[in-house]
């Protein structure tokens, strides 16, 4: 049982807010130690399992990008503009989004993200165009962040199923062999997925035309 120190100091750590980084390191060492390995040793697994997933590291100079786009006003400029926009609505930003985030998702292009365009992006931009007649409640505001965030699942989840070589589709194909379901082929799979993100656009387009019509109505209402 004491093996698992591990866990309970990770526990512990995130309940105190202490650095994520640091609980991790500190779990690691604690369990390799108990387990009676070389601290050399420890040292030596730490960093070979860092090399191998360096490229996660990614990350981290994305969102530095972003917080500085975002510090430097990248969310009101991109407000503006859409605002600026004749006939531009809440709902039509969104619609464009979902379609232009699925056709890159069957192309298997890494456009898109919660982080790198939803919150700088996508939702400023629509909540721009919703505010054109007046400011949004703060119920309003809510829903339209979980609108904007939904958008983006659905053009990744059905939009990449398209794509013959994603993983969805092989872990598809994978199933049914194992089930017993023989001669179909990626090819197969990818094909039968296209009308359903073909379905997923259309009524994430009719979503957003009914959120269109809800912010219009909560807009007259409050104007009267």
């Amino acid at each position: 049982m004491i093996k698992l120190i591990g866990i309970l100091l990770i526990i512990i750590g995130f309940s105190l807010k202490l650095d994520t980084i640091m609980v991790v390191l500190l779990a690691g060492i604690a369990t390799g130690l108990v387990s009676s390995i070389d601290f050399l040793e420890i040292l030596s697994i730490l960093g070979n399992a860092f090399i191998s997933t360096r490229y996660m590291t990614i990350l981290l100079l994305t969102l530095a990008t972003v917080g500085l786009l975002e510090r430097n006003g990248l969310r009101e400029r991109a407000a503006k503009c859409i605002a600026m926009l004749q006939g531009a609505t809440c709902g039509k930003v969104l619609t464009v989004y979902v379609i232009i985030r699925t056709i890159a998702a069957a192309l298997s292009l890494r456009l898109g993200g919660h982080v790198q365009f939803i919150r700088p992006l996508v939702y400023p931009m629509a909540k721009g165009a919703a505010e054109r007649n007046g400011a949004l409640n703060k119920e309003l505001d809510e829903e339209l962040k979980s609108l904007a965030n939904s958008m983006e699942n659905y053009g990744n989840f059905y939009g990449q199923n398209v794509f013959i070589a994603s993983s969805g589709v092989l872990l598809i194909m994978g199933t049914l062999k194992e089930l017993g379901i023989n001669g179909l082929e990626a090819y197969n799979i990818a094909k039968a997925n296209f009308p359903m993100a073909v379905i997923a656009i259309i009524l994430a387009g009719i979503r957003n035309y009914m959120f269109d019509k809800k912010i219009s109505k909560k807009q007259v209402s409050s104007n009267e």
